[in-house]
């Protein structure tokens, strides 16, 4: 009789082999997330900037991040699907090709038009990246990895983040807009070449097996099987819940709000960010921990999160007086940052649910739940800014609507994907016990 290995012992017979060559391939594909990551927040730090460039409004200077995120969403399952179809290598050649040209047009934009024109390109680029990475982890590690491998990608995404708060910034306003934006494509560039010289899709001899492509069928098929999956709709309202409150804050209005409403400096400003990032960074490392040795902890450390993110943000804004006191923000941030680590627990309920050939799609779509909700946000507050003459406080009770759904939605599938992750453990334990004849 034979059993599959332990969590804690090697991978069982025909997993993933992981090792130092897998660290380094997946390192080459976590380097193009990386640097798209610094593209898409290059705008956070940049965002009063582009206002006074562009001459824009609070709700124009929004459909800079609204259309990026928008064209992001929208992407999701159609890379998941070519993922699943031409492999990491491809799907990350195109992504790095087209978010860098996106960002070069950004740097050179004459106009709002063509500004929105290269935020749009650079979305598309960057919807082909963290799909990829995913992928790539559960094809060269064994899956008792996978939560640590997702938050560790998340990680290296939050450290694309801190470049653009601590270098893009400083660039910003030492170079100046055209040099500070067309000096950070050239990191698109050198990704590029390293992702054509060093990745590979999979370790010898874990080819995956090849699959009927029948154009639309095949499109609809492995769409709707993703979504029947109960685990893979957990996990977009899980990622739809948790991860847009520090996306939204990150992305565009955390800069306003700390300066206009709380009266702080933008130096001041920037170092809370820098504190969202370091947090996130930090907890994304104990949250990968704690669900790789307790997997059943993943639903509480997600509505924890929604939880203590709610209660931070009603405090802030609630404050007596006209701001809030620096601990309180501090305090604020740094919860802030759980919710990037937070959203990634929404892949750790889709992974299983789903077998390797429907990876691709079934991250796609849990994918698109947190961008999803950080689109509408963005745009709700913009709207609420310019009809209440910027009250942070109303436009940013926004926040808790969404949050309300999400919760709502993930209350009511929590037992149905819990039982049926239960019953693929069993079946799956069942085929790796072989009793002789």
């Amino acid at each position: 009789m034979k059993a599959a290995a332990l969590p804690g012992g090697p991978p069982p017979e025909g997993a993933p082999p992981g090792g130092r060559r897998a660290v380094a391939i997946w390192g080459t594909g976590v380097s193009v997330y990386f640097v798209a990551v610094i593209f898409r927040t290059s705008l956070g730090v940049a965002g009063l900037d582009a206002a006074d460039r562009f001459d824009v409004n609070a709700s124009a200077l929004s459909t800079f991040s609204i259309l990026q995120l928008l064209v992001y969403a929208g992407m999701q399952i159609p890379v998941g699907l070519l993922v699943d179809r031409l492999g990491t290598k491809k799907v990350l050649t195109i992504g790095v090709v087209l978010f860098t040209a996106g960002q070069l047009g950004f740097a050179f934009s004459p106009s709002y038009g063509t500004a929105l024109a290269s935020r749009a390109l650079l979305g598309c680029g960057d919807a082909m990246t963290f799909i990829s990475v995913l992928r790539l982890g559960t094809r060269w590690f064994p899956a008792r990895r996978g939560p640590l491998i997702a938050q560790l990608a998340g990680l290296a995404g939050m450290a694309g983040n801190l470049v653009s708060t601590l270098v893009l910034a400083r660039l910003l306003h030492g170079v100046g807009w055209t040099a500070a934006f067309a000096g950070s494509a050239a990191a698109g560039v050198v990704v590029l070449v390293l992702l054509l010289l060093f990745l590979k899709d999979h370790p010898e001899g874990h080819e995956p097996e090849p699959l009927p492509h029948q154009g639309s069928a095949y499109v609809r098929r492995q769409i709707s099987a993703s979504w029947r999956e109960p685990g893979t709709r957990l996990g977009l309202w899980v990622h739809f819940t948790t991860q847009f409150p520090a996306m939204v804050f990150l992305l565009l209005w955390g800069m306003p709000f700390l300066v206009e409403a709380q009266g702080l400096s933008r130096a001041t400003a920037g170092e809370l960010l820098t504190l969202v990032v370091l947090s996130n960074m930090v907890v994304g490392l104990v949250y990968g921990q704690v669900v790789a040795r307790h997997h059943e902890a993943r639903l509480p450390l997600a509505l924890g999160t929604v939880g203590a993110t709610a209660v931070l943000w009603a405090t802030t804004l609630a404050w007596p007086g006209e701001t809030a006191p620096m601990w309180l923000l501090i305090v604020l941030c740094t919860v802030l940052g759980a919710c990037g680590p937070a959203s990634m627990l929404g892949f750790d309920f889709a992974r299983p649910a789903n077998p390797p050939e429907r990876q691709g799609t079934a991250s796609g779509i849990t994918n698109m739940g947190g961008f999803v909700a950080s689109m509408t946000t963005l745009f709700v507050v913009g709207v609420l800014l310019d009809a209440t003459g910027d009250d942070y406080a109303v436009a940013f009770s926004a926040v808790f609507v969404l949050q309300a759904l999400g919760v709502s939605q993930i209350l009511r599938l929590r037992r149905q994907a819990a039982r049926r992750e239960r019953e693929r453990l069993v079946a799956s334990r069942v085929e790796t016990v072989h009793v002789p004849a």
